[in-house]
């Protein structure tokens, strides 16, 4: 028979459990899961499931992951224009250095548009068309 000093010490080996901690763990467990190209069913349950939690609970974790995405997108939103420039260029340079030209066209028309180049634009520099009609007398 077990003594309750001893089941004490066993579960005194890897410290006392803060729970607030554990959540947050687990939360963030689901976050970097979140990547996997799964629906949100399935990223809940399978959650569930690795976590041995109820499917409740992994709702809550998963409100908890959604405002903690909430909070990135407003924290990136400032930057994300210069950041996504800076990739086009990057991608157009590599596209250009591995001789794949449909890509690095792709990517310039990508770059005109996000820099304002609209299909207004382009209009300004065709011949405008002359559309000319006779009427009969009567």
């Amino acid at each position: 028979m077990v003594s309750k000093n001893s089941i004490d010490s066993i579960k005194n080996i890897y410290g006392k459990r803060n729970p607030k901690s554990h959540i947050e763990q687990r939360c963030q467990r689901l976050y970097t899961k979140q990547l996997d190209g799964l629906s949100t069913r399935q990223l809940v349950l399978q959650h569930a499931q690795r976590e041995s939690i109820s499917e409740k609970t992994a709702w809550a974790d998963w409100k908890t992951v959604t405002a903690w995405n909430s909070t990135d997108l407003e924290r990136d939103r400032v930057d994300i224009l210069s950041r996504l420039h800076s990739m086009r260029q990057r991608l157009f340079n590599a596209a250009l250095k591995k001789g794949q030209l449909q890509t690095a066209h792709m990517i310039l028309d990508s770059l005109g548009r996000a820099n304002g180049e609209t299909q207004e634009a382009v209009n300004v520099n065709m011949p405008p068309a002359l559309n000319i009609q006779i009427e009969t007398k009567e």
